[in-house]
């Protein structure tokens, strides 16, 4: 299940590493933002012309189709970091300590190795697409309007290598807490409990976040 986390700072080249590329992720987000925004807009744009003109927006179906991955995956990276994907904690939700970051390590490496993986997978498959003696630079396009899909299937890799780096600061981060017994490591969310949680949000709500 997906809770309510804490990421710690500190003056330590880890921490500062965190925020450099937390500054990335969160840019990343927020394109996948604008651009979930701007299929909102296409969205009315179709509705409306079919509506008033009988004409809806052409290519619609080829807008969502290069939309999608940079909705879907520019901002794993970003949610990794704070905590927010879904996960199951029944067993390590009751670990404390040691067992804890250990605990957290393995799963984490896991991750890593299947994101690598999907890193590997994902940039063979822009490569079959991406041809700049091709018109556009593209040896396939979208079915009704011809859109060139090399682009789309570049952000996966691209945002997978961001999911990479911060899989590998996050090791760093639970490896260091278990060799040294540290109850609050920094770069790595932490599970905050209902009292911290409603402090937080105090705080944010209060202007001092």
């Amino acid at each position: 299940m997906a809770g309510s986390f804490a990421v710690m700072r500190d003056s330590s080249l880890l921490s500062r590493l965190d925020r450099a590329l937390y500054g990335l992720e969160r840019f990343f987000a927020l394109i996948a933002g604008i651009f979930a925004f701007g299929l909102m807009v296409l969205a009315v744009v179709s509705v409306t012309g079919r509506n008033l003109f009988n004409e809806p927006l052409p290519g619609y179906v080829d807008w969502i189709e290069a939309f999608m991955p940079l909705i879907a995956i520019l901002g794993v990276s970003y949610v990794q970091r704070d905590g927010g994907h879904i996960r199951m904690d029944i067993v390590v939700g009751a670990l404390k300590g040691r067992a804890l970051w250990l605990a957290e390590f393995l799963t984490t490496f896991g991750i890593l190795i299947l994101i690598l993986a999907l890193v590997w997978g994902s940039w063979a498959h822009f490569d079959r697409s991406f041809d700049m003696t091709k018109p556009l630079w593209s040896r396939d396009s979208s079915i009704d309007i011809g859109l060139p899909i090399w682009p789309s299937k570049l952000v996966v890799p691209v945002a997978f290598s961001v999911m990479s780096l911060r899989l590998l600061l996050q090791l760093w981060g639970f490896g260091r807490a278990f060799v040294r017994g540290e109850e609050t490591p920094v770069a790595v969310p932490l599970i905050m409990s209902v009292a911290e949680q409603a402090a937080a949000e105090a705080e944010h709500i209060q202007g001092r976040d």
